[in-house]
């Protein structure tokens, strides 16, 4: 008969006595590895598979040569007990789905233990960024509450700071805007901030919708935006240090928050929003991605031809794990070299190093040969203006006109009456030009004004409420 597991209650007051007295901890992939393949029955059976003896494993250049996991190959290739410690996944405490927008959603068991993990990189952000140490801080989470990792995570990632004496107080109204802007109203005026936490268009949305007479900060994940959009959404808020006070997470539900922007990484982005030209050298593209930094003894990156690779510990240990995001590492060294060599001083901020991620080549479109990124799109419909005008919702697809000729078309959520598709048009095509390389040199110019399409907010087939959003399609 099974009983009680009465090692835990030790594990857990371990793990918060270390986030407690914020113990530094120094990179142990090694470790990691080892520990992985003598617990977790998935693991040893994927290395058998592999023709690897994990006892040979002995350097880094040895790990370097594991084979990648993803879900395909690892995670959903065996039963779910047997990718926790010890093949149990009643070890777990909780359960987490991913978004599903690369197809079935995926589950991720969680114990407590990551959360506090986790909650290392929202404590930099309210604590750098916020001064939640001395600022009593309402932390209103606006993502999904459910099964999907934001929610819950995200309140629970915060309680822990809270518990650890940070100044905040945590209200979870979710992705319900009108029990948003019916709560913050109510509980703002006790607070000196209020923190807004959710996905960026929703953040934009509940900005839009409500009136702010308080100081606004606001924490995002999940999409890469632009700086004119920081700028815009900031403006609209009444923030006047977008630097410090909207800061970016990298997550995801395989392994929560593998980093985070900083006040540092901020500077530095915003710097390379206005050198197109530095950013590409940076880069090796014309698009500006999330500039975040990371701890390596949490979450220990490699990049292997463009796309990054983690390890690190959760309730399913993940070992060379390939996220299929496309982007790099930068060592802190290196990039503060490259900014003084290019006359910039960025903002005071931690030595530990960089990952900067675009997202993943799934939600790209393919025209004449160009690859388009709604990265490029979101610019032109944020330009003065147009921005009124729309929710900053879209859908990138191609299709064949009845003539059999491809057509670029852009199916925009719309937030006003006013909104002119042909003014959009020509804001879209004119960022287009400025940012993809591609698109103005392998696109003929009579092909490169797209479609516009306007759609009401809501409208079911194209921005149905309560899904994440996709941005192209097939």
């Amino acid at each position: 008969m099974a009983r009680m597991d009465t090692t835990r209650p030790a594990k857990v007051i371990n793990a918060y006595t270390s986030f407690f007295a914020s113990e530094p901890r120094e990179p142990d992939i090694l470790g990691l590895f080892q520990s992985v393949a003598a617990t977790v029955p998935a693991y040893q059976r994927f290395l058998a598979a592999a023709g690897v003896d994990p006892a040979a494993v002995r350097t880094m250049a040895d790990f370097q040569r594991l084979p990648f996991t993803t879900k395909d190959t690892y995670q959903r290739r065996y039963p779910l007990p047997q990718l926790c410690r010890d093949g149990r996944l009643d070890g777990c405490d909780m359960i987490a789905l991913s978004s599903g927008s690369s197809g079935t959603p995926t589950i991720w068991p969680r114990d407590l233990g990551d959360e506090l993990h986790i909650a290392d990189r929202f404590e930099q952000v309210f604590r750098d960024g916020f001064d939640a140490a001395d600022v009593s801080t309402l932390a209103v989470v606006c993502f999904p509450l459910g099964t999907w990792v934001g929610g819950l995570f995200t309140t629970a990632c915060v309680r822990h700071l809270a518990a650890k004496g940070y100044r905040i107080t945590v209200a979870a109204p979710g992705n319900n805007k009108a029990e948003i802007l019916r709560v913050v109203p109510e509980l703002a005026p006790h607070f000196d901030q209020v923190v807004l936490l959710g996905y960026p268009p929703f953040i934009k949305d509940v900005i839009d919708s409500g009136t702010w007479s308080w100081p606004i900060r606001m924490v995002f994940a999940g999409e890469v935006f632009s700086e004119e959009w920081r700028d815009l959404v900031a403006q609209r808020a009444g923030v006047t240090d977008p630097v410090r006070h909207m800061a970016s997470l990298y997550g995801t539900a395989d392994a929560g928050v593998l980093g985070n922007e900083t006040p540092q990484s901020v500077s530095i982005r915003r710097f390379l929003a206005g050198r197109p030209d530095l950013a590409r050298e940076l880069f090796g593209d014309s698009r500006l991605p999330t500039l975040a930094q990371y701890d390596p003894a949490s979450r220990y990156f490699e990049c292997v031809d463009g796309t990054l690779l983690f390890s690190g510990d959760n309730g399913v240990p993940l070992v060379r794990y390939h996220i299929a995001d496309e982007g790099g590492l930068v060592s802190h060294p290196d990039l503060m070299d490259f900014c003084s060599r290019n006359g910039f001083t960025p903002v005071p901020g931690p030595s530990s190093p960089f990952v900067f991620v675009f997202g993943r080549s799934l939600f790209t479109v393919s025209f004449f040969g160009a690859n388009i990124y709604p990265e490029n799109v979101t610019v032109g419909l944020e330009q003065p203006g147009i921005s009124d005008w729309v929710t900053g919702r879209f859908v990138l697809e191609t299709y064949e006109d009845s003539d059999r000729d491809r057509r670029l078309r852009v199916t925009v959520e719309q937030a006003s009456d006013a909104a002119d598709p042909y003014v959009i048009a020509a804001s879209i095509h004119s960022q287009l030009l400025r940012l993809n390389s591609e698109f103005a040199n392998y696109v003929p110019a009579g092909r490169q004004l797209p479609e516009v399409v306007l759609r009401p907010a809501g409208d079911p087939e194209y921005f149905p409420a309560g899904v994440k959003h996709r941005y192209t399609r097939g």
